[in-house]
């Protein structure tokens, strides 16, 4: 009988572990349902975020000329102010402003060979060909023409060079600028001398 009874209650022991082990499995098991169920929710599936501002919207490039409406000489101080805003240099020699005519020194606008052609090909349409270039330029001629005593037509010229080389020398190019720098400069002026800008707001983040 001793011995039947020391038989029992080691297989007791035995058992145990195994019915632990079951209610350990079940608990498990229950919190991966409830897990699953908080991620699989519609609400949580469905839902986007936008970080950050949209992206500005594109427009057409600004007439050229453009009309403002505002006398030649407040014209002038503004064209000024922006080239000075940019850090664009009047070539004092070649402007003649009582003819409304106001010319820049040339503008390096990129270095290096890296960097150059990318923004090179913004501002101009670059041949063919297997140049390396090295730095790139503008120069800007604007003309203010007068239509009557409050309203004037801009033009914007420019004239965009890149420095190209064939590893046996290097040249300054002329390329056929793509309008690029000439929306630039107008777009800037119209907020100097509207005091709004002709560019898009960026779109409103997304809720």
């Amino acid at each position: 009988m001793k011995s039947l009874l020391i038989s029992f209650f080691a297989l007791a022991l035995l058992a145990c572990p195994l019915f632990a082990q079951k209610g350990i499995d079940t608990q498990t098991e229950k919190i991966k349902d409830d897990s699953n169920k908080l991620i699989s929710r519609e609400n949580d599936a469905t839902r986007s975020f936008s970080w950050g501002k949209g992206k500005t919207r594109t427009r057409p490039m600004l007439a050229n000329p453009y009309k403002l409406n505002a006398r030649r000489d407040v014209l002038l101080e503004s064209i000024a102010d922006a080239l000075k805003e940019n850090k664009i240099v009047i070539d004092e020699a070649s402007s003649r402003p009582k003819d409304g005519i106001l010319v820049t020194m040339p503008f390096v606008f990129a270095k290096g060979p890296v960097t150059t052609l990318s923004s090179l090909s913004r501002y101009a349409a670059i041949p063919d060909g297997d140049s390396n270039w090295s730095r790139a330029q503008y120069t800007l001629t604007i003309e203010v023409q007068s239509i009557d005593g409050v309203q004037n037509n801009v033009s914007v010229n420019a004239k965009v060079e890149g420095r190209a080389g064939n590893g046996l020398g290097s040249e300054w190019r002329t390329l056929q600028s793509s309008g690029l720098a000439e929306d630039e400069f107008l777009a800037k002026l119209v907020e100097l001398v509207t005091g709004n800008s002709p560019d898009p707001k960026q779109d409103e983040p997304k809720l």
